[in-house]
């Protein structure tokens, strides 16, 4: 039985329009212009998205806080963009972080450090 990517169209899309960003506004700038830059690229190709939609984060039945992702594409999907060196393990446990309380399982790290933009499905 052929086994099918969770979220495939969307992840596709995500990423699609994130190369666009950085066609545009190219490396170097803030974390946040790029986020912006893709939400608004996202939602004029019609898709929803949540910008710092908050979660609430409880401990032994007590409300400690609340998680605020960067982005939530079609309630599917937690966007992360980053301009870092190279992703590692921290990014890794902070998107595996962001699924467990969120309850989603596919999150995307969009790196826009460099011409190319670097990317990383993290499936919980």
């Amino acid at each position: 039985m052929e086994e099918r990517v969770i979220h495939e169209d969307e992840s596709g899309a995500i990423i699609g329009a994130a190369m666009t960003v950085l066609n545009e506004l190219k490396p170097g700038l803030d974390e946040k212009l790029y986020e912006n830059a893709l939400v608004l690229e996202l939602r004029e190709k019609g898709h929803s998205v949540d910008q710092q939609k908050q979660f609430p984060v409880h401990y032994k039945g007590t409300l400690i806080g609340r998680l605020i992702p960067d982005v939530i594409v079609e309630d599917k999907i937690v966007v992360d963009t980053k301009v870092v060196a190279c992703f590692n393990g921290d990014h890794i446990a902070q998107m595996l972080g962001y699924l467990a309380i969120t309850g989603l399982r596919v999150a995307i790290l969009l790196n826009f450090r460099r011409a190319k933009l670097e990317w990383k499905r993290i499936v919980r």
